[in-house]
């Protein structure tokens, strides 16, 4: 009976805790369907094809952090074992920022790809700062080590740097967002510095459903030293 005592109020404070941990401060996911249609310059000079992709993507906000992932599915139709750069392929990344002080956090990202001819798991840690200049607008810059597990490549490969950013508006009481993700890849084994990221246009004709397009980049990445370029076409359905 004493024991019980002991253990009950124990549970309860690691239920409220743990209650306290996973409690949201905001939160977000959606479904989308994409397509991604590379330039003609950039299908000319590498070996890349336009292709359809599904995406499952969310986040939230917690007392102690942000988290956020998204998981894409390329070429939904084709099969795994199709010829590259038709065949399947499976991306997934999810990227957390645990606060330290303040607006300064440890930024955790995790790429992942797993394709037919190539794979790559790119783990990055460093830090991140985020600024945050009125409701409507927000950025944070990071840097970290960038570290490389792929079919070419294992081990520590350089440094990582880049931004996300996220802007809304209104225009004729429609809501609109700018936003961009942005990264380099410095100081890597190929003595090469890497870019690229994508900055996209949001429309949010209502709460359910987001359209937009983005404008995607990238050199001396995505298996490519050439400059690649190519819009990605969004419709989105948020739930």
């Amino acid at each position: 009976m004493k024991k019980n005592l002991f253990i009950l109020p124990l549970i309860f404070v690691i239920h409220l805790h743990a209650v306290e941990i996973f409690e949201t401060t905001y939160s977000f996911k959606n479904v989308s369907i994409n397509y991604l249609d590379w330039t003609n310059k950039t299908q000319n000079s590498t070996s890349k094809e336009d292709f359809a992709y599904l995406e499952l993507e969310g986040g939230a906000g917690f007392s102690w952090g942000e988290f956020y992932m998204f998981l894409d599915i390329e070429n939904p139709t084709k099969s795994y074992s199709d010829e590259p750069a038709d065949n399947l392929r499976v991306t997934f990344k999810p990227v957390l920022n645990i606060t330290l002080v303040d607006e300064l956090s440890l930024y955790v990202q995790v790429f992942n790809l797993q394709s037919k001819d190539f794979y790559v798991t790119n783990p990055v840690l460093g830090l991140a700062y985020k600024i945050k200049a009125s409701n409507n607008f927000w950025i944070r810059p990071f840097v970290a080590l960038n570290y490389e597990e792929s079919t070419y490549y294992s081990g520590l490969n350089g440094y990582m740097a880049g931004w996300v950013f996220m802007y809304k508006f209104a225009l004729n009481k429609q809501k609109f967002t700018l936003s961009q993700w942005n990264q380099h890849t410095f100081s890597r084994d190929d003595g090469n510095i890497g870019t690229q990221g994508a900055l996209a246009f949001w429309w949010h004709p209502m709460s359910e459903i987001t359209t937009g397009i983005q404008y995607r980049y990238a050199a001396y990445e995505l298996g490519n030293n050439k400059y690649q370029d190519g819009l990605i076409y969004t419709l989105k359905y948020n739930f």
